[in-house]
């Protein structure tokens, strides 16, 4: 069996990430590998081989340049989801949403929260601003990466 190269540069950048989003943690995959940085106490790397799993089709009402605006997170005033997970726009199922399109947040305000491996991680307003367009729908399984709000 091949061993398996750690990239100790990304594992930092990973942790200075859990750092300045104020994360538990943190996981990324490629191909069939995967890096999971989690902070209790101290920061843990794990290197595992992810399960290969097969590509899924696209969906056929998408557009591709909306679709490469919500994976990439290019448009200006983009948040981009920092992990894997599900998204939830409020607190309970019966409360009422963090944020509404039109409102305005200021920074490190709680926009909406990520749930990875059971862990339910705010995620706060990068800048101040008007909330433009909420990109995700509520329980929404999200990428690395992905656009979850626009903040003009």
């Amino acid at each position: 069996m091949p061993k398996f190269q750690v990239d100790k540069t990304l594992i930092r950048e990973l942790g200075q990430l859990l750092d300045e989003t104020n994360l538990t943690e943190i996981e990324i995959c490629e191909g069939n590998k995967s890096i999971r940085v989690a902070r209790g106490g101290t920061t843990v790397a794990a290197a595992i081989p992810a399960p290969a799993l097969p590509a899924a089709p696209a969906a056929p009402d998408a557009t591709p340049a909306a679709a490469a605006v919500d994976a990439g997170g290019d448009e200006a005033g983009a948040v981009p989801c920092p992990m894997v997970g599900t998204v939830y726009l409020s607190p309970q199922p019966d409360a009422a949403p963090f944020i509404k399109v039109g409102d305005t947040v200021s920074q490190g305000q709680t926009l909406l929260i990520v749930e990875a491996m059971k862990v339910m991680n705010q995620i706060p307003a990068p800048r101040a601003g008007v909330v433009k367009r909420i990109a995700v729908d509520d329980a929404q399984p999200v990428e690395f990466g992905e656009t979850l709000v626009v903040i003009e």
